[in-house]
């Protein structure tokens, strides 16, 4: 399955969750929501995984966790804010880089319609 479809399946979940639960919740209830409805559709989905930092020769490990991994290849971030910043943005980036993957979605369950909430981003 390449990106486009796995993110076209990634957002059709999010807003089934989003339908369901409401803006609102806490972060954590529509992680768990969308990683129960991600796997529910036969994918793979790491929850919270460990993003430890490589600086020269030293590791890193201060709890930068990735909301949500899907297939191993798709960052998900998720929020329950007003509006994207340029730090959030940033943040996806990151995780993008220091894991060496290509595509992120940035999603925000603090919004009237999810589709108004949700960004797309490539490294």
């Amino acid at each position: 399955m390449d990106e486009n479809q796995l993110s076209n399946i990634v957002i059709g979940r999010a807003i089934e969750v989003h339908r369901q639960l409401a803006p609102g919740l806490l972060e954590s209830a529509y992680q768990y929501c969308l990683s129960y409805e991600l796997k529910k559709a036969g994918l793979n989905v790491q929850q919270e995984k460990p993003m430890p930092i490589m600086y020269k020769e030293i590791k890193l490990d201060h709890d930068y966790r990735i909301d949500l991994l899907v297939e191993n290849k798709l960052v998900i971030e998720i929020k329950t804010i007003e509006a994207f910043t340029d730090v959030h943005t940033a943040q996806v980036l990151t995780y993008l880089k220091l894991g060496n993957y290509k595509p992120g979605l940035l999603l925000n369950f603090h919004v009237a319609v999810l589709k108004n909430g949700i960004k797309r981003i490539i490294n």
